[in-house]
């Protein structure tokens, strides 16, 4: 039976965290969304481990997603979501390394598929490709899978339709999620969640950051 997808928030624009994210995090501490993360830039790790308390201080679940494609820097980003006490690394280029730190680490992974590249990202590849990389990932280990499925250069709805179809695992769909078209695309498909960050910012659901979300959050519970 399907359920409803996650809102996971981004307090990020453009694939990065945005400087006043504890600000806007205080204002949005008692919204229903429960699922909160930021990028692994700019903030300086200090200030990420003190918004990542204050957020699981509320109850929220804590996401890192890092936009790496070296394996060197895919652990690094490992390692601060480590540090930080997330609850999610989503994010990276597979690595083995990646995959067994996260094992140790009781971080749930969720790795990209495809050919990402890029910040904003942007996804290249076939699907049959991204679905056969998936469940390989999903076999080794990996919780589930971040599919920045509208950046795909192709058919984003027929990618996202297949895949949620064909992975028997948790799916993000992340990235550029912004109208109500689209949530009514992930409704269908439904996903195990999907990220909105720069089309709150830029104010795709409302004016008020706060009431953006909270009106995601009814509108995908409907």
């Amino acid at each position: 039976m399907n359920t409803d997808p996650q809102l996971i928030v981004m307090l990020t624009y453009n694939d990065l965290t945005v400087g006043n994210a504890e600000e806007i995090f205080n204002s949005c501490r008692n919204s229903p969304a429960q699922y909160w993360g930021m990028k692994e830039e700019p903030l300086s790790p200090n200030k990420m481990k003190a918004l990542y308390n204050a957020m699981k201080e509320c109850g929220k679940k804590t996401v890192l997603e890092v936009v790496a494609y070296t394996e060197n820097k895919c652990l690094e980003g490992a390692r601060l979501a480590a540090e930080c006490g997330c609850d999610i690394l989503m994010g990276t280029v597979f690595f083995d390394s990646v995959n067994d730190f996260c094992k140790e680490n009781n971080l749930k992974y969720m790795p990209f598929v495809g050919d990402v590249s890029g910040r904003p990202s942007v996804l290249g590849g076939t699907i049959d490709g991204m679905i056969s990389e998936a469940n390989e990932y999903i076999r080794k280990g990996a919780f589930g899978i971040d599919l920045l499925g509208y950046r795909f250069v192709n058919d984003a709805s027929e990618l996202i339709r297949r895949f949620v179809n064909e992975v028997n695992a948790p799916v993000c769909v992340a990235g550029s999620v912004d109208s109500y078209d689209r949530l009514d695309e992930l409704k269908q498909c439904a996903p195990w969640a999907f990220t909105v960050g720069s089309a709150f910012f830029d104010n795709c659901f409302a004016d008020d950051f706060n009431t953006a979300v909270n009106r995601v959050c009814q509108y995908i519970g409907r």
